[in-house]
Protein backbone atom coordinates (compact mmCIF):
# COMPACT_ATOMS: atom_id res chain seq x y z
CA UNK A 1 0.00 0.00 0.00
CA UNK A 2 1.30 3.64 -0.85
CA UNK A 3 2.23 5.70 2.05
CA UNK A 4 3.71 9.05 2.76
CA UNK A 5 4.83 10.15 6.42
CA UNK A 6 6.30 13.05 7.24
CA UNK A 7 9.87 12.73 7.80
CA UNK A 8 11.83 13.21 10.93
CA UNK A 9 12.74 16.63 10.77
CA UNK A 10 9.41 18.12 8.94
CA UNK A 11 11.84 18.99 6.15
CA UNK A 12 10.13 16.70 3.66
CA UNK A 13 7.75 13.75 3.36
CA UNK A 14 8.55 10.12 2.69
CA UNK A 15 6.99 8.15 -0.05
CA UNK A 16 6.96 4.63 0.68
CA UNK A 17 5.41 1.38 -1.27
CA UNK A 18 6.11 -1.56 -2.64
CA UNK A 19 7.65 -2.43 -6.43
CA UNK A 20 4.01 -2.50 -7.59
CA UNK A 21 2.30 0.44 -5.81
CA UNK A 22 5.55 2.94 -6.98
CA UNK A 23 5.21 1.47 -10.21
CA UNK A 24 1.68 1.87 -10.85
CA UNK A 25 1.73 5.77 -9.40
CA UNK A 26 4.54 6.44 -11.72
CA UNK A 27 2.82 4.80 -15.23
CA UNK A 28 -0.32 6.69 -14.15
CA UNK A 29 1.55 10.22 -14.00
CA UNK A 30 3.37 9.54 -17.42
CA UNK A 31 -0.06 9.08 -18.89
CA UNK A 32 -2.02 11.77 -17.55
CA UNK A 33 0.62 14.65 -17.74
CA UNK A 34 0.62 13.60 -21.83
CA UNK A 35 2.72 14.75 -23.91
CA UNK A 36 4.82 17.86 -23.57
CA UNK A 37 3.72 19.35 -26.79
CA UNK A 38 -0.12 18.81 -26.12
CA UNK A 39 0.01 20.45 -22.24
CA UNK A 40 2.57 23.82 -23.69
CA UNK A 41 1.38 25.93 -21.01
CA UNK A 42 2.06 23.58 -18.00
CA UNK A 43 5.37 22.52 -19.14
CA UNK A 44 7.24 23.68 -16.08
CA UNK A 45 4.62 21.65 -13.96
CA UNK A 46 5.07 19.06 -15.58
CA UNK A 47 8.83 18.59 -15.95
CA UNK A 48 8.89 19.02 -11.87
CA UNK A 49 6.21 16.14 -11.82
CA UNK A 50 8.31 14.36 -14.07
CA UNK A 51 11.75 14.89 -11.71
CA UNK A 52 9.68 13.31 -8.38
CA UNK A 53 8.92 10.18 -10.99
CA UNK A 54 12.15 9.86 -11.53
CA UNK A 55 13.13 9.90 -7.81
CA UNK A 56 10.50 7.01 -7.23
CA UNK A 57 11.42 5.43 -10.12
CA UNK A 58 15.03 5.22 -8.95
CA UNK A 59 13.58 4.13 -5.32
CA UNK A 60 11.99 1.14 -7.16
CA UNK A 61 15.44 -0.09 -8.33
CA UNK A 62 17.23 0.30 -4.72
CA UNK A 63 18.98 3.09 -4.93
CA UNK A 64 16.45 5.28 -2.05
CA UNK A 65 15.70 3.72 1.11
CA UNK A 66 14.51 -0.02 1.31
CA UNK A 67 12.81 -1.12 4.66
CA UNK A 68 10.41 -4.42 4.91
CA UNK A 69 7.15 -4.16 6.11
CA UNK A 70 4.98 -7.00 7.67
CA UNK A 71 2.85 -8.51 5.13
CA UNK A 72 0.44 -10.60 7.50
CA UNK A 73 1.48 -14.29 6.73
CA UNK A 74 1.46 -15.44 10.46
CA UNK A 75 3.26 -18.02 11.64
CA UNK A 76 -0.11 -20.54 11.52
CA UNK A 77 -1.13 -19.39 7.92
CA UNK A 78 1.96 -20.37 6.60
CA UNK A 79 1.68 -23.94 8.92
CA UNK A 80 -2.02 -24.26 7.43
CA UNK A 81 -0.99 -23.86 3.77
CA UNK A 82 2.53 -25.78 3.94
CA UNK A 83 4.28 -22.93 2.67
CA UNK A 84 7.71 -21.47 3.59
CA UNK A 85 7.73 -17.65 2.67
CA UNK A 86 8.87 -14.63 4.02
CA UNK A 87 6.73 -12.59 6.63
CA UNK A 88 8.26 -9.11 5.14
CA UNK A 89 7.46 -7.53 2.00
CA UNK A 90 10.41 -5.11 0.40
CA UNK A 91 9.24 -1.51 0.28
CA UNK A 92 10.79 1.43 -1.28
CA UNK A 93 10.85 4.78 -0.48
CA UNK A 94 12.07 8.19 -1.02
CA UNK A 95 12.18 11.60 0.68
CA UNK A 96 10.49 14.87 -1.10
CA UNK A 97 10.47 18.36 -0.29
CA UNK A 98 7.28 19.64 1.67
CA UNK A 99 6.71 22.91 -0.81
CA UNK A 100 7.86 20.64 -3.45
CA UNK A 101 5.37 17.94 -3.07
CA UNK A 102 2.31 19.99 -2.26
CA UNK A 103 3.12 21.75 -5.51
CA UNK A 104 3.27 17.94 -7.39
CA UNK A 105 0.12 17.35 -5.45
CA UNK A 106 -2.02 20.48 -6.43
CA UNK A 107 -0.70 20.68 -10.33
CA UNK A 108 -2.19 16.95 -10.71
CA UNK A 109 -5.27 18.55 -10.49
CA UNK A 110 -5.14 20.84 -13.68
CA UNK A 111 -3.29 17.69 -15.35
CA UNK A 112 -6.52 15.78 -14.61
CA UNK A 113 -8.83 18.41 -15.93
CA UNK A 114 -6.96 18.42 -19.04
CA UNK A 115 -6.90 14.65 -19.74
CA UNK A 116 -10.67 14.66 -18.80
CA UNK A 117 -11.58 17.36 -21.44
CA UNK A 118 -9.28 16.23 -24.03
CA UNK A 119 -8.58 12.60 -23.35
CA UNK A 120 -11.22 11.22 -21.17
CA UNK A 121 -13.76 11.97 -19.49
CA UNK A 122 -14.70 8.89 -17.76
CA UNK A 123 -14.91 9.04 -14.10
CA UNK A 124 -13.52 5.24 -13.81
CA UNK A 125 -10.14 5.90 -15.03
CA UNK A 126 -8.01 3.83 -13.46
CA UNK A 127 -4.68 6.26 -13.88
CA UNK A 128 -6.93 9.24 -12.54
CA UNK A 129 -7.78 6.80 -9.75
CA UNK A 130 -4.29 5.78 -8.88
CA UNK A 131 -3.26 9.86 -8.85
CA UNK A 132 -6.09 10.84 -6.77
CA UNK A 133 -5.42 8.16 -3.93
CA UNK A 134 -1.42 9.23 -4.37
CA UNK A 135 -3.17 13.00 -3.93
CA UNK A 136 -5.42 11.85 -0.71
CA UNK A 137 -2.27 10.48 1.14
CA UNK A 138 -0.28 13.44 0.49
CA UNK A 139 -3.50 15.57 2.21
CA UNK A 140 -3.84 13.06 4.61
CA UNK A 141 -0.20 13.38 5.97
CA UNK A 142 -0.77 17.38 5.68
CA UNK A 143 -3.36 17.67 7.53
CA UNK A 144 -1.78 15.61 10.30
CA UNK A 145 0.75 18.72 11.09
CA UNK A 146 -1.69 21.62 10.61
CA UNK A 147 -4.42 22.57 12.31
CA UNK A 148 -7.56 22.23 11.50
CA UNK A 149 -8.45 25.75 10.35
CA UNK A 150 -4.99 25.82 8.50
CA UNK A 151 -6.11 23.07 6.60
CA UNK A 152 -9.69 23.94 5.36
CA UNK A 153 -8.10 27.26 4.40
CA UNK A 154 -5.73 25.56 2.20
CA UNK A 155 -8.65 23.36 1.17
CA UNK A 156 -10.48 25.28 0.15
CA UNK A 157 -7.48 27.68 -2.11
CA UNK A 158 -7.40 24.07 -4.11
CA UNK A 159 -10.84 23.69 -5.29
CA UNK A 160 -11.48 27.28 -5.84
CA UNK A 161 -8.05 28.41 -7.78
CA UNK A 162 -8.69 26.93 -11.23
CA UNK A 163 -6.71 26.14 -13.17
CA UNK A 164 -3.50 25.85 -10.45
CA UNK A 165 -0.36 26.06 -12.23
CA UNK A 166 -1.21 27.44 -16.22
CA UNK A 167 2.35 29.18 -17.15
CA UNK A 168 3.22 28.90 -13.87
CA UNK A 169 6.95 29.87 -12.93
CA UNK A 170 7.84 26.48 -11.15
CA UNK A 171 11.34 28.15 -10.44
CA UNK A 172 9.41 30.02 -7.21
CA UNK A 173 9.42 26.01 -5.71
CA UNK A 174 13.16 26.08 -6.19
CA UNK A 175 12.47 29.56 -4.20
CA UNK A 176 10.49 28.35 -1.20
CA UNK A 177 12.48 24.49 -1.57
CA UNK A 178 15.94 26.49 -0.41
CA UNK A 179 13.77 28.38 1.85
CA UNK A 180 12.02 26.33 3.86
CA UNK A 181 15.48 24.00 4.05
CA UNK A 182 16.91 26.60 6.46
CA UNK A 183 14.08 26.68 8.43
CA UNK A 184 14.01 24.56 12.02
CA UNK A 185 11.57 21.74 13.10
CA UNK A 186 9.65 24.77 15.35
CA UNK A 187 9.51 26.99 12.11
CA UNK A 188 8.85 24.44 9.82
CA UNK A 189 5.72 23.13 12.28
CA UNK A 190 4.46 26.85 12.42
CA UNK A 191 4.97 27.65 9.10
CA UNK A 192 4.39 24.64 6.89
CA UNK A 193 0.80 26.05 5.99
CA UNK A 194 2.23 29.36 4.70
CA UNK A 195 4.64 27.71 2.19
CA UNK A 196 1.58 25.37 1.33
CA UNK A 197 -0.50 29.02 0.23
CA UNK A 198 2.14 30.86 -0.99
CA UNK A 199 2.41 28.52 -3.79
CA UNK A 200 -1.02 29.25 -4.92
CA UNK A 201 -1.61 32.73 -3.74
CA UNK A 202 1.15 34.44 -6.72
CA UNK A 203 2.33 36.78 -4.10
CA UNK A 204 4.62 39.87 -4.55
CA UNK A 205 7.49 37.78 -4.52
CA UNK A 206 6.02 35.81 -7.06
CA UNK A 207 5.20 38.12 -9.35
CA UNK A 208 8.38 39.77 -9.41
CA UNK A 209 10.39 36.79 -10.29
CA UNK A 210 7.82 35.74 -13.21
CA UNK A 211 8.22 39.43 -14.39
CA UNK A 212 11.82 38.98 -14.41
CA UNK A 213 11.83 35.55 -15.58
CA UNK A 214 9.55 36.38 -18.48
CA UNK A 215 12.30 39.18 -19.35
CA UNK A 216 14.95 36.69 -19.68
CA UNK A 217 12.65 34.53 -21.93
CA UNK A 218 12.03 37.16 -24.46
CA UNK A 219 16.03 38.51 -24.93
CA UNK A 220 17.17 34.81 -24.97
CA UNK A 221 13.69 33.35 -26.79
CA UNK A 222 13.84 30.61 -24.97
CA UNK A 223 10.74 28.98 -22.89
CA UNK A 224 9.68 30.48 -19.20
CA UNK A 225 9.86 27.20 -17.82
CA UNK A 226 13.96 27.00 -19.66
CA UNK A 227 15.09 30.05 -17.76
CA UNK A 228 17.67 28.85 -14.86
CA UNK A 229 18.03 30.58 -11.70
CA UNK A 230 20.84 30.33 -8.84
CA UNK A 231 20.34 27.47 -6.33
CA UNK A 232 22.62 26.07 -4.15
CA UNK A 233 20.91 22.82 -2.85
CA UNK A 234 23.08 21.09 0.39
CA UNK A 235 24.67 18.05 -0.84
CA UNK A 236 22.99 16.43 2.14
CA UNK A 237 19.86 16.86 3.08
CA UNK A 238 18.49 16.45 6.85
CA UNK A 239 15.27 14.75 6.89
Amino acid sequence: MLSIQSTELLTGARISGDFWDLDELINAIHKITGDENKYYDYQGSRLRILNVCFNLRQATKGERQLEFVSNGLTKSILTQHELISPNKNAYFSTEILWPELIFMAIALNDFIQLHKELIDSSDWNIDVAAIRKFQAAVADCLEQELNEEEYLVFLRMVHTKNPLTFRYATQYIDILNLEYIQLSWEERKAHLAAFALRIMLEDDEYVSLKSQLMEAAISTKKALHDIEIKTNYPEKIMW
